[in-house]
């Protein structure tokens, strides 16, 4: 059994950093590392979503294996995961590990210029 969810095409994944409670939770322990969640399109969430079920009851790991920006394969192990149907399709949420010393989150701040510009009036 192939216990990785791969990304075969499009861009990059992103990250959010987690803001939920009980996500922040599951991050106790000794190791420096960084939760946080992604958002994929698939044609069969659901399907994605049990092969993560049954890696976890067979209590083995299993990681989402992508490429990053450079074009690197990269792996993070799954922590939790969810399918939600929306009018485009399958979205499948994936709560992962992201090694501290290689994440970098950038912080949107929302429209800025318009902002300023509001200020300048």
């Amino acid at each position: 059994m192939d216990n990785k969810i791969t990304i075969i095409e499009g861009p990059p994944p992103v990250f959010e950093p987690i803001q939920d409670g009980w996500a922040l939770g599951l991050n106790e322990g000794p190791n420096l590392l960084v939760t946080a969640l992604t958002r994929l399109r698939t044609f069969n969430g659901p399907e994605l979503v049990e092969r993560c079920y049954r890696a976890w009851h067979d209590k083995t790991p299993i990681h989402l294996h992508y490429r990053n920006d450079m074009g690197l394969e990269q792996q993070a192990p799954i922590l939790a995961a969810r399918s939600v149907d929306t009018d485009d399709g399958h979205v499948l949420l994936l709560w992962i590990y992201l090694d501290q010393e290689k994440v970098e989150f950038e912080i949107d701040h929302g429209d800025d210029e318009s902002a300023e510009d509001d200020f300048d009036r």
